[in-house]
This record gives C-alpha cells, sequence and structure tokens, in this order.
C-alpha cells in the first residue's frame, strides 16, 4: 500500500476502509480489561472464523444490539427461540453454531468469572498481568498461532468454549491487547 506523505504509515494488513483504520489506530492491540469488551471480542473472534475481519466490523454494531450490549448474564441465558430469532437476522453473521457457540460461550465466560473472580483475571495471569510486545519488522514475520495460544485453547475448550482454536486465540489476545504485533513500521508501534 502506497502512502501520501500525511498518511501514518500502519500495520500492512490494513486496509484504506476507515472503519479497519480506525479499529487498527484505537483498539487492536490496546490492553482490555473490561468483561463486557472481553466477551465481545471473544464473541466476533469466533464469529470472523473463515470470513475477512472486515466483514465482523461492519456487523459489529448490530452485534452489540442484538447480543445485549455483550452482557454475559445475558448472552448467557438466551433460549433456542433466541437463537432462531437471530439466524433470521441479516445484520449479524447467520450461522447456527457460531450463535449457539456465543449463548454457550456467555455460560462458560460466567463460569470462568466465578472461578477466578473475572475473566480478565483469568485471561491476563497468562501473562502475568505485562502485554507481550512484539518487534516485527514485517507483517510476514507475525505468527497466526503462539505456544501461548495453544495453552489458551487447550484451557478454554475443555472449559466448554466454542469456535475458540489456537489461531483464533491469537487474533483474540492480539485484540486485546494481551499481545502487540503492530509491526515496526506502523505508527502506533510503541518499543517496550
Amino acid at each position: 500500500m502506497s502512502h501520501a506523505p500525511d498518511t501514518p504509515i500502519r500495520c500492512a494488513w490494513v486496509s484504506d476502509d476507515p472503519l479497519y483504520q480506525t479499529y487498527h489506530d484505537q483498539e487492536w492491540g490496546v490492553p482490555v480489561h473490561d468483561e463486557h469488551r472481553l466477551f465481545e471480542f471473544l464473541t466476533l473472534e469466533g464469529a470472523q472464523a473463515g470470513l475477512s475481519w472486515l466483514t465482523v466490523l461492519r456487523k459489529r454494531e448490530r452485534y452489540r444490539e442484538v447480543f445485549a450490549g455483550f452482557d454475559p448474564q445475558a448472552v448467557a441465558r438466551f433460549t433456542a427461540a433466541d437463537q432462531e430469532r437471530l439466524l433470521a437476522d441479516p445484520g449479524i453473521i447467520r450461522h447456527r453454531g457460531k450463535i449457539a457457540a456465543t449463548v454457550g460461550n456467555a455460560q462458560a465466560f460466567l463460569r470462568v468469572q466465578d472461578e477466578c473472580g473475572g475473566f480478565a483475571t483469568y485471561l491476563w495471569r497468562y501473562v502475568n498481568g505485562q502485554p507481550i510486545r512484539n518487534a516485527w519488522p514485517s507483517i510476514r514475520q507475525v505468527p497466526v498461532r503462539t505456544e501461548l495460544s495453544d495453552r489458551l485453547a487447550k484451557d478454554l475448550q475443555k472449559r466448554g468454549f466454542k469456535f475458540v482454536g489456537s489461531t483464533i486465540c491469537y487474533a483474540y489476545l492480539q485484540a486485546v491487547g494481551v499481545v502487540n504485533d503492530h509491526t515496526t513500521d506502523c505508527f502506533c508501534y510503541r518499543p517496550t
């Protein structure tokens, strides 16, 4: 991607779409500790499986509306009828397995909150509370999964979560800032 002199250099995966650029510039790689936001990103990363992230970003507001602002307590109570209603909603990704997984994941999320005193506590203990800040010169060097995402995926699956394979978990870790993978040429890159 060529850059005008006044256009900041971003990670190579970011297109010219303003929605994508705003997400990259203001959210991706920024540490998240808010429980609803952590559940939101877990849901959206699972919904993204097999699709582009931009597709998910374009549907994000509707997801917030139909999934109760990503309140895991509310989503955990969704019935089979609620799920059927969601399957008919063109504003979200209409995939039966992903919708069912969101409800089941909300229930598992609540169990983790109860057991660990919060999902944020559970998640951030994987890195002793400190984000991993990588220094990749090129997007080609950024992994799609790591030993950390393998461990997280295995534990989440053991706890009953769905659509949480290692690649999805690594994207999740990047999205919520547990891992910061802005490339070194990106204006969002901050050395440690």
